[in-house]
């Protein structure tokens, strides 16, 4: 027998509520504003269009905007550095999706099977049809621990010490196995190209670099980043300064180097080389940042390009196809050439939204452009962080630069990183109520 809590209870009867709300919408017409994806992207646009409209004067009605999502939770996942290093439990960071959903919004829980722009509808992996007015993907990535031979056997091995940020079921195992080690070779790797948030596998690495310090085991542990990049950073200031920073701290770096497996049974990684040549290294402790990429439903979509990201308007978000006008894209899932946070998306969002509005009540969009704004919190140890902030072009874009050089870390950064962006996050942001560097203030757009 399951027990239900009155607040399970009350939640899967909502669940049922807007899942018959939507498949009575789906059957009679179409949702005038789809969202595929209920993650930090899809709910943070889905609230945003409700409330702009509202404040447009264009009310949506209850059922209008339909976010279609089979996930059961919904997670924070930039919590997930904070649980590897010890500062929080990992269920501070996850919640069920259908309670994140108020009741002007329509959940189904699906996933897309296939998109029909030409038809304005997409298929979902039960094999219903929803049709749109407008569709606004952000479904994310996707992580490919099966990038890495023997990663996915390591990581559900509790004496490989084998472990990762990436996920809500392995970054408690991250803290267990910094807190666990005494001497040996603590390794710290990054991928080649695209992953969410970039900065975070060395976000990690210096955390568990600092915790060794601090318990006087520093002398016995050599920390080693090995990462498949060219620089510790892809804006050359905050580059430099963290490669400075390695330097000071002796932490060897090696780059151009990517993992390619992993032997638990003889603690050995193989990593890659430049010269296309492999070398295997002996780790006590190795963290793995695995490859990412497109969710596979993206490869071959007619609203995708070659490698599988939805090819939207860097500016606008709207798709590049004019025959498609009626799609837009923001977060992790699209082409936009800019790093894939969560930051991000509080700059993209509130563009997004005034282009759609537009659209509905013109026929196009309107001057409010997204410039690529990014950020990525560094954390370089306990109680300091580094505040890495930019725009295309790799170029800053610095919100505290007239008091300090963010290139440098401090304690006030640290603790925006560990205490108000969780709490901006779930009280603000998955609601459509936060705006980036612009708190709980909508920007306007000439």
């Amino acid at each position: 027998m399951i027990l239900l809590t009155r607040a399970g209870k009350a939640r899967l009867s909502s669940h049922f509520r807007s899942y018959a709300t939507a498949v009575e919408s789906s059957a009679n017409g179409r949702s005038k504003i789809l969202v595929i994806g209920g993650g930090s992207a899809g709910l943070s646009i889905a609230n945003q269009l409700y409330n702009r409209f509202t404040a447009a004067g264009k009310q949506l009605k209850d059922g209008d905007i339909t976010i279609l999502d089979a996930a059961e939770y919904h997670y924070y996942q930039p919590g997930w550095t904070l649980v590897g290093a010890g500062l929080r439990p990992k269920t501070d960071f996850r919640r069920p999706l259908d309670s994140l959903i108020p009741k002007h919004l329509t959940l189904i829980p699906e996933n897309v099977q296939s998109f029909s722009p030409t038809t304005s509808s997409v298929t979902t992996t039960s094999g219903r049809q929803l049709s749109y007015d407008t569709l606004v993907v952000a479904a994310g990535l996707q992580i490919n621990w099966n990038g890495i031979k023997g990663l996915t056997s390591a990581l559900a091995d509790p004496t490989s010490g084998v472990s990762s940020i990436y996920s809500y079921a392995t970054c408690d195992k991250v803290w267990d196995d910094v807190e666990g080690l005494r001497s040996g070779n603590a390794i710290f790797t990054q991928p080649a190209g695209i992953i969410k948030c970039a900065g975070a596998p060395q976000k990690i690495m210096w955390m568990a670099w600092d915790r060794y310090r601090k318990t006087g085991r520093a002398d016995n542990i050599d920390v080693k980043f090995y990462t498949g990049m060219p620089t510790m950073f892809s804006v050359k200031k905050y580059s430099d300064a963290l490669n400075a920073l390695r330097i000071e701290r002796k932490v060897d770096g090696f780059f151009e180097h990517n993992l390619v497996s992993v032997d638990p049974a003889n603690h050995k990684a193989t990593f890659k080389k430049p010269d296309g040549t492999n070398i295997d290294v002996d780790y006590t402790l190795l963290h793995v940042t695995p490859p990412m990429g497109p969710l596979d439903v993206f490869k071959g979509s007619p609203i995708a390009d070659s490698a599988g990201w939805v090819t939207v308007n860097q500016a606008t978000m709207q798709h590049v196809n004019p025959d498609f006008s009626n799609i837009f894209a923001l977060g992790d899932c699209s082409s936009l050439p800019t790093s894939k946070t969560a930051a991000a998306i509080t700059a993209q969002a509130p563009v997004l939204t005034e282009n759609l509005l537009s659209l509905v009540d013109t026929g196009k969009v309107s001057q409010a452009q997204y410039d690529g704004y990014t950020s990525c919190p560094l954390l370089t140890g306990y109680g300091e962080l580094m505040l890495a902030e930019f725009r295309y072009g790799l170029e800053p874009k610095e919100t505290f630069s007239n008091i300090f050089d963010q290139s440098k870390s401090n304690r006030f950064f640290y603790h925006l990183k560990k205490d108000l962006f969780p709490s901006a996050y779930w009280n603000f942001m998955v609601k459509g109520r936060w705006f980036g560097t612009g708190g709980l203030s909508r920007p306007t757009y000439q």
